[in-house]
């Protein structure tokens, strides 16, 4: 059975679609079509799709075991500070985080890093293997935003690249834009996280996964600066893909009511993993934690959901969506 895969970005919580993917690929009648990832979810599709094209799922599921262990052993920004003194998640809770993060702040990542280092190229060239992604079985779809016109950029076939991954997750407060053909790219996630409408019309698959690590709703009115700026990134990565569920949802009620040529259109049946009892109440600074306990943590959650959402969904696959649009994003 075809199904496409959207996965979402979110930091060191992308290990948390680690684990889905990791249970994903033991259900052997499971033919992952297209997948479309932002950030995170970008690095997830290419090391899964190396993998595959290498050693089919078992080579998948090695590839991101290595990666995100690899992950571990590179460290975070704040790996010096001790992160066992702040348990598995609160990196925010350790002395001297928000120091360095008030600090961060106040400069650019030209001013901080005029060199432009960036460790990430250097994990993903260990990890991805760019002509296996562009003859590999899957199609992959790899979203950047255009720093010049605000619009998202789809890499996919011969445009992908080690340097459009880095551009889909290069967060512009920490990184230099990653100029690619001369034009400079932000993080994926302010224009597509992910990025749906290449699955709809570049596969022929109908039935559409979501991975989605971010939360919609989060109680509560924040009070500290720091808070503030962590949840209007959250609305904002959010904004794009609440779009596109807009416009999903409004296309299948006019189908439903016979208003549209059905020769024309796709009647997607969509679905969607996520675990916001157990993601939610991690702090934003838990996405720049990558101790092997946390990422081991993030996993476990999502080979929970995945087996969750299989026992519940999987003969719903190819007969009937399992998303109600409406009721998660639009009510």
């Amino acid at each position: 059975m075809k199904v496409d895969l959207a996965l979402q970005g979110g930091g060191s919580h992308g290990a948390f679609t680690w684990g889905v993917l990791d249970r994903l690929l033991e259900d052997e009648t499971l033919e992952f079509a297209g997948i479309s990832g932002t950030s995170a979810g970008a690095i997830n599709a290419a090391v899964m799709a190396s993998g595959f094209a290498r050693d089919g799922r078992g080579g998948a599921r090695a590839a991101l075991d290595a990666f995100w262990r690899d992950t571990s052993r590179s460290g975070s920004p704040f790996a010096p500070l001790d992160s066992r003194a702040a348990g598995p998640f609160a990196l925010d809770n350790l002395p001297g985080y928000r120091w360095i993060n008030s600090f961060w702040q106040s400069f650019s990542p030209y001013q901080l890093n005029p060199l432009n280092i960036n460790p990430l190229k250097d994990l993903l060239r260990r990890h991805v293997d760019i002509d296996a992604l562009r003859a590999g079985p899957m199609r992959l779809f790899i979203t950047a935003t255009s720093v010049e016109t605000g619009r998202a950029r789809v890499f996919t076939h011969a445009d992908l690249s080690l340097d459009a991954l880095v551009a889909s997750a290069c967060l512009p407060h920490l990184f230099q834009a990653v100029e690619i053909d001369g034009e400079p790219y932000w993080d994926g996630g302010y224009t597509g996280n992910p990025a749906l409408y290449p699955l709809i019309y570049d596969t022929e698959a109908l039935d559409l996964l979501l991975v989605r690590i971010n939360p919609l709703v989060r109680k509560g009115t924040p009070r500290r600066n720091v808070e503030i700026i962590d949840r209007l990134s959250e609305i904002t990565f959010n904004a794009s893909l609440i779009g596109e569920m807009r416009a999903i949802a409004f296309v299948a009620r006019l189908m439903r009511e016979g208003r549209l040529d059905t020769g024309r259109y796709k009647a997607m049946r969509l679905h969607m993993i996520a675990d916001d009892a157990d993601l939610a109440p991690l702090g934003a600074s838990s996405k720049l934690n990558t101790t092997l306990p946390f990422l081991e943590r993030l996993h476990g959650f999502g080979r929970h959901a995945a087996s969750k959402w299989l026992a519940a969904h999987r003969a719903d696959i190819g007969v009937r969506p399992t998303l109600d649009i409406e009721g998660e994003f639009l009510g």
